[in-house]
Protein backbone atom coordinates (compact mmCIF):
# COMPACT_ATOMS: atom_id res chain seq x y z
CA UNK A 1 0.00 0.00 0.00
CA UNK A 2 1.36 3.78 -1.12
CA UNK A 3 1.34 5.63 2.24
CA UNK A 4 3.17 8.61 0.54
CA UNK A 5 0.00 11.06 0.08
CA UNK A 6 -0.88 10.31 3.73
CA UNK A 7 2.29 11.09 5.08
CA UNK A 8 2.42 15.35 4.35
CA UNK A 9 -0.91 15.06 5.96
CA UNK A 10 -0.16 13.72 8.84
CA UNK A 11 3.47 15.30 9.13
CA UNK A 12 1.40 18.36 9.31
CA UNK A 13 -0.80 17.30 11.85
CA UNK A 14 2.13 16.43 14.50
CA UNK A 15 3.78 20.00 13.96
CA UNK A 16 0.56 21.11 14.19
CA UNK A 17 -0.37 19.39 17.60
CA UNK A 18 3.01 19.73 19.37
CA UNK A 19 2.03 23.37 21.24
CA UNK A 20 -1.31 21.70 22.32
CA UNK A 21 0.57 18.69 23.47
CA UNK A 22 2.31 20.50 25.89
CA UNK A 23 -0.51 22.61 26.88
CA UNK A 24 -2.92 19.81 27.21
CA UNK A 25 -0.55 18.14 29.31
CA UNK A 26 -0.56 20.78 31.48
CA UNK A 27 -3.47 21.12 31.93
CA UNK A 28 -3.83 17.25 32.48
CA UNK A 29 -1.38 18.18 35.67
CA UNK A 30 -3.24 21.05 36.73
CA UNK A 31 -7.15 19.28 36.62
CA UNK A 32 -5.77 16.14 37.75
CA UNK A 33 -4.65 17.58 41.42
CA UNK A 34 -8.36 19.10 41.54
CA UNK A 35 -7.89 23.03 40.16
CA UNK A 36 -9.23 24.40 37.03
CA UNK A 37 -7.12 26.55 34.98
CA UNK A 38 -9.52 27.71 33.12
CA UNK A 39 -7.32 31.10 31.87
CA UNK A 40 -5.99 28.62 28.99
CA UNK A 41 -6.79 31.28 26.26
CA UNK A 42 -5.23 34.30 27.86
CA UNK A 43 -2.01 32.12 29.10
CA UNK A 44 -0.90 30.51 25.75
CA UNK A 45 -1.45 34.16 23.74
CA UNK A 46 0.39 35.68 26.43
CA UNK A 47 3.03 33.55 26.60
CA UNK A 48 3.55 33.20 22.54
CA UNK A 49 3.76 36.90 22.79
CA UNK A 50 6.09 36.59 25.62
CA UNK A 51 8.41 33.81 24.21
CA UNK A 52 8.78 35.75 21.01
CA UNK A 53 9.24 39.05 22.39
CA UNK A 54 12.01 37.32 24.57
CA UNK A 55 13.63 35.89 21.54
CA UNK A 56 13.60 38.12 19.23
CA UNK A 57 15.18 40.94 21.92
CA UNK A 58 18.06 38.34 23.01
CA UNK A 59 18.30 37.82 19.27
CA UNK A 60 22.11 38.85 19.39
CA UNK A 61 22.83 36.48 21.67
CA UNK A 62 22.69 33.73 18.79
CA UNK A 63 19.67 31.53 17.36
CA UNK A 64 19.61 28.50 20.80
CA UNK A 65 20.41 31.07 23.43
CA UNK A 66 17.37 32.89 22.35
CA UNK A 67 15.30 30.57 21.77
CA UNK A 68 16.16 29.08 25.30
CA UNK A 69 15.42 32.42 26.73
CA UNK A 70 12.40 32.91 24.93
CA UNK A 71 11.17 29.36 26.14
CA UNK A 72 12.02 30.01 29.40
CA UNK A 73 10.88 33.22 29.61
CA UNK A 74 7.35 31.64 28.14
CA UNK A 75 7.03 29.18 30.84
CA UNK A 76 7.69 31.90 33.85
CA UNK A 77 4.44 33.61 32.01
CA UNK A 78 2.35 30.76 32.11
CA UNK A 79 3.52 29.70 35.86
CA UNK A 80 2.80 33.36 36.63
CA UNK A 81 -0.78 33.41 35.55
CA UNK A 82 -1.24 30.34 37.31
CA UNK A 83 0.08 31.07 40.24
CA UNK A 84 -2.62 33.96 40.28
CA UNK A 85 -5.13 31.62 39.68
CA UNK A 86 -3.97 28.94 42.77
CA UNK A 87 -3.63 32.04 45.03
CA UNK A 88 -7.11 33.03 44.50
CA UNK A 89 -8.46 29.48 44.46
CA UNK A 90 -6.22 27.94 47.54
CA UNK A 91 -5.34 30.71 49.52
CA UNK A 92 -8.21 33.04 49.09
CA UNK A 93 -11.13 30.50 48.40
CA UNK A 94 -12.91 31.83 45.75
CA UNK A 95 -14.19 30.97 42.26
CA UNK A 96 -11.65 29.10 40.41
CA UNK A 97 -13.79 29.45 37.10
CA UNK A 98 -14.72 33.16 37.89
CA UNK A 99 -10.34 33.62 38.60
CA UNK A 100 -9.44 32.07 35.27
CA UNK A 101 -12.20 33.43 33.11
CA UNK A 102 -10.86 37.10 33.94
CA UNK A 103 -6.99 36.32 33.63
CA UNK A 104 -8.10 34.58 30.37
CA UNK A 105 -9.44 37.91 28.94
CA UNK A 106 -7.30 40.49 30.89
CA UNK A 107 -4.18 38.27 29.51
CA UNK A 108 -5.43 38.11 25.45
CA UNK A 109 -5.60 42.11 25.95
CA UNK A 110 -2.02 42.36 27.43
CA UNK A 111 -0.79 40.08 24.20
CA UNK A 112 -1.96 42.47 22.15
CA UNK A 113 -1.03 45.82 24.13
CA UNK A 114 2.56 44.54 24.79
CA UNK A 115 3.12 42.64 21.64
CA UNK A 116 2.24 45.30 19.16
CA UNK A 117 5.95 46.42 18.59
CA UNK A 118 6.51 43.01 17.52
CA UNK A 119 3.52 42.33 15.20
CA UNK A 120 4.54 40.70 11.83
CA UNK A 121 8.21 41.24 12.58
CA UNK A 122 11.00 38.18 11.60
CA UNK A 123 12.22 36.67 14.39
CA UNK A 124 14.18 33.08 15.52
CA UNK A 125 12.41 29.79 14.90
CA UNK A 126 13.18 26.64 16.12
CA UNK A 127 15.53 24.73 13.52
CA UNK A 128 14.68 21.56 11.97
CA UNK A 129 16.35 18.31 13.63
CA UNK A 130 16.30 14.95 11.56
CA UNK A 131 17.54 12.10 13.85
CA UNK A 132 20.31 9.76 12.12
CA UNK A 133 19.12 6.45 11.61
CA UNK A 134 15.87 6.76 12.70
CA UNK A 135 14.86 9.28 9.61
CA UNK A 136 15.61 6.45 7.41
CA UNK A 137 12.76 4.33 8.56
CA UNK A 138 9.84 3.63 6.05
CA UNK A 139 7.13 5.86 6.59
CA UNK A 140 7.58 6.06 10.42
CA UNK A 141 10.54 7.69 10.15
CA UNK A 142 9.25 10.43 7.50
CA UNK A 143 6.39 11.13 9.88
CA UNK A 144 8.06 11.05 13.41
CA UNK A 145 11.80 11.33 13.23
CA UNK A 146 12.58 14.53 10.39
CA UNK A 147 11.02 17.50 12.02
CA UNK A 148 12.54 19.52 14.90
CA UNK A 149 13.70 19.41 18.56
CA UNK A 150 10.26 20.59 20.08
CA UNK A 151 8.48 17.86 18.45
CA UNK A 152 10.67 14.95 20.26
CA UNK A 153 10.57 16.72 23.53
CA UNK A 154 6.80 16.47 22.94
CA UNK A 155 6.89 12.87 22.63
CA UNK A 156 9.43 12.46 25.98
CA UNK A 157 6.77 14.55 27.66
CA UNK A 158 3.89 12.09 26.71
CA UNK A 159 5.66 9.24 27.32
CA UNK A 160 7.13 10.35 30.62
CA UNK A 161 3.40 12.05 31.90
CA UNK A 162 1.88 8.27 31.30
CA UNK A 163 4.82 6.50 33.21
CA UNK A 164 4.21 9.40 36.33
CA UNK A 165 0.44 9.01 36.35
CA UNK A 166 -0.10 5.52 36.08
CA UNK A 167 3.60 3.98 37.34
CA UNK A 168 5.24 6.12 39.95
CA UNK A 169 4.06 6.85 43.73
CA UNK A 170 4.01 10.54 43.15
CA UNK A 171 1.83 9.87 40.49
CA UNK A 172 -0.54 7.63 42.80
CA UNK A 173 -0.61 11.05 45.18
CA UNK A 174 -1.26 13.56 42.11
CA UNK A 175 -4.50 11.63 41.46
CA UNK A 176 -5.77 10.84 45.34
CA UNK A 177 -5.38 14.42 45.91
CA UNK A 178 -7.82 15.38 43.09
CA UNK A 179 -10.01 12.59 43.72
CA UNK A 180 -10.16 11.73 47.78
CA UNK A 181 -8.12 14.83 49.22
CA UNK A 182 -9.50 14.22 52.22
CA UNK A 183 -8.02 10.69 52.41
CA UNK A 184 -4.83 11.82 50.70
CA UNK A 185 -4.28 14.70 53.86
CA UNK A 186 -4.99 11.91 56.55
CA UNK A 187 -1.73 10.03 55.23
CA UNK A 188 0.29 13.07 55.62
CA UNK A 189 -0.08 14.55 52.00
CA UNK A 190 -0.40 18.48 52.06
CA UNK A 191 -2.61 19.00 49.74
CA UNK A 192 -2.81 22.53 48.99
CA UNK A 193 0.97 22.69 48.61
CA UNK A 194 0.74 20.13 46.08
CA UNK A 195 -2.05 21.53 44.44
CA UNK A 196 -0.10 24.55 43.98
CA UNK A 197 2.95 22.84 42.47
CA UNK A 198 1.43 21.19 39.91
CA UNK A 199 -0.85 23.98 38.76
CA UNK A 200 2.43 26.00 38.48
CA UNK A 201 3.99 23.26 36.31
CA UNK A 202 0.74 23.14 34.25
CA UNK A 203 1.08 27.02 33.66
CA UNK A 204 4.87 26.46 32.85
CA UNK A 205 4.20 23.79 30.50
CA UNK A 206 0.86 25.81 28.87
CA UNK A 207 3.36 28.35 28.83
CA UNK A 208 5.64 26.48 26.82
CA UNK A 209 2.81 25.62 24.40
CA UNK A 210 2.01 29.16 24.03
CA UNK A 211 5.86 29.90 23.09
CA UNK A 212 5.84 26.88 20.44
CA UNK A 213 3.54 29.04 18.32
CA UNK A 214 5.18 31.71 18.41
CA UNK A 215 8.92 30.05 17.92
CA UNK A 216 7.73 26.97 15.60
CA UNK A 217 4.11 26.33 14.47
CA UNK A 218 3.55 29.68 13.64
CA UNK A 219 6.46 31.54 13.55
CA UNK A 220 5.77 35.12 14.73
CA UNK A 221 3.34 37.04 16.05
CA UNK A 222 0.50 39.12 15.34
CA UNK A 223 -3.35 40.09 16.91
CA UNK A 224 -5.00 37.33 18.52
CA UNK A 225 -1.96 35.29 17.23
CA UNK A 226 -2.77 31.99 18.76
CA UNK A 227 -7.30 32.73 19.24
CA UNK A 228 -9.46 29.73 19.98
CA UNK A 229 -6.22 27.26 21.08
CA UNK A 230 -6.79 27.56 24.45
CA UNK A 231 -10.61 26.86 24.45
CA UNK A 232 -9.74 23.86 22.13
CA UNK A 233 -6.65 22.82 24.94
CA UNK A 234 -9.88 22.71 27.82
CA UNK A 235 -11.92 20.92 25.61
CA UNK A 236 -9.58 18.62 24.35
CA UNK A 237 -8.40 17.72 27.93
CA UNK A 238 -12.17 16.63 28.62
CA UNK A 239 -11.97 15.09 25.77
CA UNK A 240 -9.12 12.73 26.56
CA UNK A 241 -10.80 11.77 29.87
CA UNK A 242 -7.89 13.30 31.87
CA UNK A 243 -5.76 10.47 30.46
CA UNK A 244 -2.18 11.82 29.09
CA UNK A 245 -2.13 9.25 26.57
CA UNK A 246 -5.80 10.04 25.64
CA UNK A 247 -5.13 13.46 25.86
CA UNK A 248 -2.23 13.43 23.67
CA UNK A 249 -3.99 11.48 20.85
CA UNK A 250 -6.98 14.14 20.87
CA UNK A 251 -4.18 16.48 20.42
CA UNK A 252 -3.09 14.71 16.91
CA UNK A 253 -7.29 14.27 15.96
CA UNK A 254 -7.47 17.53 16.17
CA UNK A 255 -4.27 18.18 14.20
CA UNK A 256 -5.50 15.68 11.71
CA UNK A 257 -8.50 17.44 11.42
CA UNK A 258 -6.86 20.79 10.57
CA UNK A 259 -4.88 19.42 8.11
CA UNK A 260 -7.18 17.51 6.11
CA UNK A 261 -9.17 21.06 6.25
CA UNK A 262 -6.28 22.54 4.31
CA UNK A 263 -6.04 20.06 2.36
CA UNK A 264 -10.18 20.31 1.36
CA UNK A 265 -9.99 24.08 0.82
CA UNK A 266 -7.32 23.33 -1.76
CA UNK A 267 -9.84 21.01 -3.39
CA UNK A 268 -13.09 22.57 -3.29
CA UNK A 269 -11.99 25.94 -4.21
CA UNK A 270 -15.91 26.96 -4.26
CA UNK A 271 -15.99 26.79 -0.75
CA UNK A 272 -15.47 29.50 1.47
CA UNK A 273 -12.07 29.40 3.11
CA UNK A 274 -13.83 30.06 6.49
CA UNK A 275 -15.28 26.85 6.73
CA UNK A 276 -12.53 24.92 6.73
CA UNK A 277 -10.95 27.02 9.34
CA UNK A 278 -13.45 26.62 11.69
CA UNK A 279 -14.26 23.00 10.87
CA UNK A 280 -11.84 21.25 13.48
CA UNK A 281 -13.18 23.39 16.12
CA UNK A 282 -17.16 22.53 15.27
CA UNK A 283 -15.89 18.64 14.88
CA UNK A 284 -14.70 18.85 18.21
CA UNK A 285 -17.59 20.17 19.77
CA UNK A 286 -20.00 18.78 18.08
CA UNK A 287 -18.00 14.94 19.41
CA UNK A 288 -17.63 16.16 22.88
CA UNK A 289 -22.17 17.00 22.67
CA UNK A 290 -22.74 13.98 20.95
CA UNK A 291 -20.60 11.41 23.69
CA UNK A 292 -22.24 13.65 26.71
CA UNK A 293 -25.67 12.29 25.70
CA UNK A 294 -27.00 9.29 28.11
CA UNK A 295 -28.67 8.38 24.35
CA UNK A 296 -24.64 7.24 23.76
CA UNK A 297 -25.00 5.02 26.97
CA UNK A 298 -27.82 3.33 26.00
CA UNK A 299 -27.00 2.87 22.28
CA UNK A 300 -23.92 0.76 23.82
CA UNK A 301 -25.54 -1.31 26.21
CA UNK A 302 -27.17 -3.48 23.02
CA UNK A 303 -23.74 -4.35 21.88
CA UNK A 304 -22.11 -6.89 23.41
CA UNK A 305 -20.81 -6.80 26.98
CA UNK A 306 -17.36 -7.10 26.84
CA UNK A 307 -17.24 -4.59 23.64
CA UNK A 308 -19.59 -1.87 25.18
CA UNK A 309 -17.48 -1.69 28.17
CA UNK A 310 -14.49 -1.41 26.26
CA UNK A 311 -16.79 1.59 23.80
CA UNK A 312 -18.30 3.21 27.07
CA UNK A 313 -14.73 3.90 28.73
CA UNK A 314 -13.14 5.27 25.72
CA UNK A 315 -16.24 8.11 24.84
CA UNK A 316 -17.08 9.04 28.08
CA UNK A 317 -14.66 11.38 30.11
CA UNK A 318 -14.93 11.14 34.36
CA UNK A 319 -13.38 14.53 35.93
CA UNK A 320 -11.68 13.84 38.64
CA UNK A 321 -14.07 13.88 42.07
CA UNK A 322 -12.59 17.03 44.06
CA UNK A 323 -12.08 18.75 40.25
CA UNK A 324 -13.16 22.56 41.13
CA UNK A 325 -13.71 22.24 45.09
CA UNK A 326 -12.54 24.14 47.85
CA UNK A 327 -10.34 22.04 50.58
CA UNK A 328 -10.16 22.73 53.91
CA UNK A 329 -7.02 21.94 55.25
CA UNK A 330 -6.91 21.89 59.15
Amino acid sequence: MDFSPLIPILSVAIATSTPLVFACIGETFTERAGVINLSAEGTIMLSAMAGFAIAKTTEGLGNTPSLLLGFAGAAVVGAAIAAIVAFGALTLKQSQVAIGFVLALLAVDLSSFLGSPFVRVPGPTVPSFKIPLLQDIPVIGRLFFQSDLLVYLSYVLIIGAVIYFYRTRPGLVLRAIGEQPAAAFARGTNVILMRYGYTLLGGALMGIGGAAFSLDFKAGWSYRHTAGYGWVALAIVIFGGWNPLRVALSCYLFGILQSLASVAQSTIPNVPTQVFTVAPFVLMILFLVLTSNDWVTRSLRLLPPSFSRAAAQAIHSIPPAALGRTFEQD
